[in-house]
């Protein structure tokens, strides 16, 4: 399979160079999912993956993690096509599984305020899981300004605008393979 992965890419007017490669996250994500593999053993977790941007993360990890585990969705918008986010979170689309007395693994692709992960946390323990951990491919440490509990981290990244594997710049670019930042932009 041939990945779309070029050294510089524009999307809507702007250049993007690599910041972390195809390899770099399969390696990252690789380690995630043997982990949570282990953590939860005889377990049977549900991930519950943030539409549209955890969409390609989580279907990576569900590839390493190899315990039973079922999958389901849930959307919310707190960016639209802007590049920060509105401070405000909309609920697009509910989780179709019950998650009463189940061990549930929130996937996010991107924390940054971390207000879109708190508000699913409050939501999802409403529910009363088993448990519910979390997992985020990128958190942008230095931005987040809401106390949340990340139990599994991908990469701790600068407060850079990112695009690439699911993330978008006005829904372009998601199926770039590697993760990119502005020309320019350096941590």
């Amino acid at each position: 399979m041939n990945l779309y992965k070029p050294e510089y890419v524009h999307c809507n007017g702007e250049r993007f160079k690599v910041y972390l490669t195809d390899e770099e996250i399969q390696s990252r994500v690789r380690q995630i999912g043997k982990k949570i593999s282990s953590d939860f053993l005889d377990k049977k977790p549900i991930f519950i993956g943030v539409l549209n941007g955890a969409f390609i993360f989580l279907s990576d990890l569900m590839r390493y993690v190899d315990i039973p585990c079922e999958v389901d969705f849930l959307k919310l918008s707190s960016y639209g096509d802007d590049k920060v986010s509105s401070g405000e979170v909309t609920e697009l689309k509910q989780i179709d599984a019950e998650i009463r007395g189940r061990h549930v693994i929130l996937v996010e692709d991107i924390v940054d305020t971390g207000l879109s992960i708190k508000f699913l946390v409050e939501k999802l323990k409403r529910s009363e899981p088993a448990s519910l951990s979390t997992v985020t491919l990128l958190h942008k440490t230095e931005k987040t300004q809401h106390d949340v509990q990340l139990d599994y981290v991908g990469f701790r990244i600068a407060s850079l605008f990112v695009l690439g594997y699911g993330l978008d710049y006005a829904q372009e670019g998601r199926n770039l393979a590697q993760i990119y930042i502005l020309d320019g932009d350096s941590d």
